[in-house]
C-alpha cells in the first residue's frame, strides 16, 4: 500500500511542476524532485534546496510566483511552519494574487499529500509489530485470569497433599473451571466451529458452502453464534436427508441452510431462541421459498469500532481549499455583470464534489457534468479551470482502464474549448494541464485516505488475528495439558482417600500439582525459559511472512538457561525493530563462540535515513538485562545496514538472579494512557 501511495505523491507533485516546465522553467523539475526527496528524508539542506530553488525560479528565471507553494509546503513539514506564512506573503508581493492563491493551494496540498502518506508508511512498518503486541497483551491477561483461580487452585492441592488432605473437591473444581476455560476462549472465536461442522458434513457426504463475513473476535455473541451453528448442524445430520449446507456469517449474523426439510420445526434448538432472545437478539427458522431450511440468528451489535474518519477529514478539508483556491481565481476571471450565476453555479459543484468523495455516484456525477459544460458558452474563459472538478470524480468513480481516457476526454476538451474561444497556445497548454493537475489533486488527496483506511482495516485485521490464535493456543494447551493434569490429579486424590491416604499417594498428588502448575504457566505464556533455536525459527517464520529475506546461522554452544533466555529477548526486540523502522528485505541472524563469550548479531538493510537515536525504551530494557549477566550491547549503522550485536559469558555468574525480568512475554508495555500497546522500544530504530 505504500507503495500505491507513493505513486499517487510523485504524480501529485509532478502534475503541479508540468505546468511550471510547460511554462520553460526548468528549474521546476530540480525544485520538485527535491520536494520528493524531502518528504521521503527530511534533511535540512534539502529544505535549503526547495526554498532557494523556488526563489531562485522566481526572481531568476521569472517563473510564475505560484513555484514558491513548493517551498511553504516544506515549511508547513517543520517547525518553521510560520514561515509558510511569509512564503505565500512574499508570492502577493512579487507576482498578483491569482499566484499567491496558486502558492498557497500548492503548498497546503504538499502539507496533505505528505501528512497521509506518513501515516500509511507508519501503520505499514508497524502492522506486524502491533500484531505481536496484541497478542502478547492477550497472553497476559489469559495467564492473570489462570493464575488467580488455577493457580491458586493447584497451590492448594499440592499444599494440602503435603498436609496429608488429598483436596478431590478442589480438583474437581480446577477440572471443571480448566475446561470451562478453554471452551470459553474457543467460543469467543466462530472459526473454529465454523471448521468442525465442514468438517463433519464433509465426512458425512453432505455438500458444504461457507461464506464467512464476520470479524474476529466476536466476543460473548460468538459462543452464543456458535452454540446455534452446533445445533443447526447437528439437526442436520442427524436428519441426514440434506446434500447441502450453506453456512453464512456476518457481522453478529449466522445463517444456516440446507434441503431435504420438510419442516421448519425448531425443537432442536431447545432453549436457544430464548438465550438469543434475552442477549437483545432474534433467532428464526423458516422454510425458504426454494424449500430449503433456514435457521438465521441475528445478535445486537454492542461492539462496533468506532468508524475512523480523520484520514477522510484531512483529505475533504484541504480538497476543500484546493476547491474553494480555484473558485476565486475562477471568478477573479469572470466579467462583474456574471459573477453572481458564477458563483452560485460554482458553489453547487463544490457541494456536488464534496458530497461524491466515497462511492460511485452516477446521478451526481451526471449534474457535475451539465454544470461543467453548459454554462461554457456564458462565461467563457473564467469557466475552462471548472473542467478540472469534473475530471477528478472521473478518476475516483471508475475503473483505471476507463477512468483514465474518460479524464483525457475532459482535458482534451479545455484544449477544444480553448482554441474556440481563440486562446493562444501558451494559454490553451495552461488550461490544459490546468485541468490534469485539478484532477490529480483531487484524486490523491481522497484515494490517499482511502489508502489509509485499508492500511488501518488490514494492521485491525492482522492484529485481531493474532489475538484470536493467542486465545485458541490458550484453549488448546488448557485442554491438552492442563486438562490431562488436572484430570489425573483427580483421580489420585480419589484413589488416595479409598486407600486411606497412604503417603506414596499424597506424594505422587503433591509432584503431580507442581508439575501442572508448569503446565499452566506453559499455557499462560509467562515465567518461562525462552530457547534460542525456537526463537530464531519464530523469528523466520515472522520475517518471511513479512517478505523479508532472512539468513539463519546458529553455532553457539549450549548456554545456561538465563544467557539463552536474555539472547532470545534480544533476538524478540531485535526483529521487532526491523520491522517497525526499516524498509528491510533482506535480514541475517547469527551466533557465534568467540572463547567464553556468545555473540548474537542481527543485520537487516532498508534502514531509514535521519540520525541515530539512544536511549530507547527497548534497546535500554536490553542493556539492562545483559549488564546483568555481564553481558554487552552494541549498535552501528553503516551503508543503509543496520546491526545490532549482544554479548555475554556463555555460562554468566549470578544465574539466581531474574536477568531477564520478563518470562514469555518480553518486548511489551503498556503506553501512558493504559490502553494502548506499543512494541517495547518501537520509538526508534537505533
Amino acid at each position: 500500500m505504500a507503495k500505491r501511495a507513493w505513486i499517487l505523491v510523485i504524480a501529485a507533485l509532478a502534475s503541479f511542476a508540468s505546468i511550471y516546465v510547460a511554462a520553460g522553467s526548468w528549474l521546476a523539475v530540480v525544485v520538485c524532485v527535491a520536494q520528493l526527496a524531502f518528504v521521503r528524508w527530511r534533511h535540512g539542506w534539502i529544505l535549503a534546496v526547495v526554498v532557494l530553488g523556488s526563489y531562485a525560479a522566481v526572481l531568476g528565471f521569472g517563473t510564475s510566483v505560484g513555484i514558491l507553494g513548493f517551498a511553504g509546503g516544506a515549511l508547513l513539514l517543520t517547525r518553521l511552519r510560520p514561515l509558510a506564512v511569509l512564503v505565500v506573503g512574499s508570492a502577493a508581493v512579487l507576482g498578483n494574487a491569482d499566484g499567491a492563491i496558486s502558492a498557497m493551494l500548492i503548498a497546503l496540498v504538499v502539507y496533505g499529500l505528505t501528512t497521509l502518506i506518513g501515516q500509511v508508511e507508519e501503520i505499514t512498518a508497524t502492522r506486524l509489530a502491533l500484531a505481536m503486541s496484541a497478542a502478547a497483551e492477550e497472553r497476559l491477561r489469559i495467564a492473570a485470569e489462570l493464575n488467580q483461580g488455577l493457580g491458586r487452585a493447584l497451590a492448594t492441592i499440592a499444599a494440602g497433599a503435603r498436609a496429608g488432605d488429598p483436596q478431590a473437591e478442589t480438583a474437581r473444581a480446577s477440572l471443571a473451571e480448566a475446561r470451562a476455560a478453554a471452551a470459553g476462549y474457543r467460543a469467543m472465536s466462530l472459526a473454529p466451529e465454523i471448521t468442525t461442522a465442514r468438517a463433519m458434513l464433509s465426512s458425512a457426504g453432505i455438500a458444504v458452502e461457507v461464506r464467512v463475513g464476520h470479524e474476529e473476535p466476536l466476543g460473548p455473541a460468538g459462543a452464543l453464534l456458535a452454540a446455534v451453528l452446533r445445533e443447526a448442524v447437528t439437526d442436520v445430520l442427524r436428519q441426514a436427508t440434506a446434500s447441502l449446507c450453506v453456512i453464512e456469517t456476518g457481522r453478529v449474523f449466522l445463517r444456516v441452510t440446507s434441503d431435504g426439510a420438510r419442516t421448519a420445526d425448531d425443537a432442536f434448538l431447545d432453549d436457544l431462541p430464548a438465550r438469543v432472545e434475552e442477549a437483545g437478539g432474534r433467532l428464526v427458522t423458516r422454510l425458504t421459498d426454494e424449500g430449503r431450511l433456514s435457521v438465521e440468528a441475528t445478535l445486537p451489535d454492542l461492539g462496533r469500532p468506532r468508524a475512523d474518519h480523520d484520514s477522510y477529514r484531512l483529505s475533504v478539508v484541504l480538497a476543500a481549499a484546493v476547491l474553494l483556491g480555484f473558485v476565486v481565481k475562477g471568478l477573479m476571471q469572470t466579467p462583474a455583470h456574471l459573477l453572481a450565476p458564477a458563483a452560485a453555479l460554482l458553489a453547487v459543484i463544490v457541494v456536488l464534489q464534496l458530497t461524491s468523495v466515497r462511492g460511485r455516484h452516477m446521478g451526481r456525477l451526471a449534474a457535475l457534468t451539465a454544470l461543467t459544460y453548459l454554462p461554457m458558452p456564458l462565461l467563457g474563459r473564467s469557466w475552462l479551470g471548472v473542467l478540472g472538478f469534473l475530471a477528478g470524480p472521473v478518476l475516483l468513480s471508475f475503473s483505471w482502464r476507463v477512468a483514465v481516457p474518460l479524464a483525457g476526454l475532459v482535458a482534451a476538451s479545455a484544449a477544444v474549448a480553448s482554441h474556440l474561444m481563440g486562446l493562444p497556445v501558451p494559454a490553451l497548454v495552461n488550461y490544459t494541464l490546468s485541468t490534469l493537475v485539478t484532477a490529480m489533486v483531487l484524486y490523491g488527496l481522497i484515494k490517499l485516505a482511502q489508502i489509509l483506511k485499508e492500511s488501518r482495516d488490514s494492521r485491525d485485521a492482522l492484529a485481531r488475528a493474532a489475538v484470536v490464535e493467542e486465545r485458541l493456543r490458550a484453549a488448546r494447551d488448557l485442554h491438552d495439558l492442563l486438562g490431562h493434569s488436572l484430570a489425573a490429579i483427580l483421580i489420585k486424590c480419589e484413589l488416595a482417600r479409598r486407600l486411606g491416604n497412604p503417603e506414596s499417594e499424597l506424594r505422587d498428588i503433591a509432584e503431580m500439582a507442581e508439575r501442572a502448575q508448569a503446565d499452566l504457566r506453559s499455557v499462560s505464556g509467562d515465567h518461562r525459559d525462552l530457547l534460542l533455536p525456537a526463537e530464531a525459527d519464530n523469528v523466520r517464520a515472522v520475517l518471511t511472512a513479512a517478505g523479508i529475506e532472512v539468513t539463519v546461522e546458529l553455532s553457539h554452544p549450549p548456554l545456561a538457561a538465563a544467557a539463552e533466555t536474555v539472547l532470545s529477548t534480544v533476538l524478540r526486540e531485535a526483529v521487532t525493530n526491523v520491522l517497525r523502522h526499516s524498509t528491510a528485505r533482506h535480514c541475517t541472524v547469527t551466533t557465534t563462540a568467540d572463547g567464553h563469550r556468545v555473540r548474537l548479531r542481527v543485520r537487516n538493510d532498508g534502514v531509514k535515513g535521519g540520525p541515530i537515536r539512544r536511549g530507547s525504551a527497548g534497546i535500554g530494557n536490553l542493556t539492562t538485562r545483559l549488564a546483568a549477566l555481564d553481558g554487552t550491547l552494541s549498535t552501528t549503522r553503516e551503508d543503509g545496514w543496520f546491526t545490532l550485536e549482544a554479548a555475554l559469558p556463555s555460562d554468566p555468574a549470578g544465574l539466581a538472579r531474574d536477568a531477564d525480568g520478563v518470562g514469555a512475554v518480553t518486548g511489551v508495555e503498556l503506553g501512558h494512557d493504559r490502553r494502548q500497546v506499543v512494541a517495547d522500544g518501537a520509538r526508534g530504530q537505533v
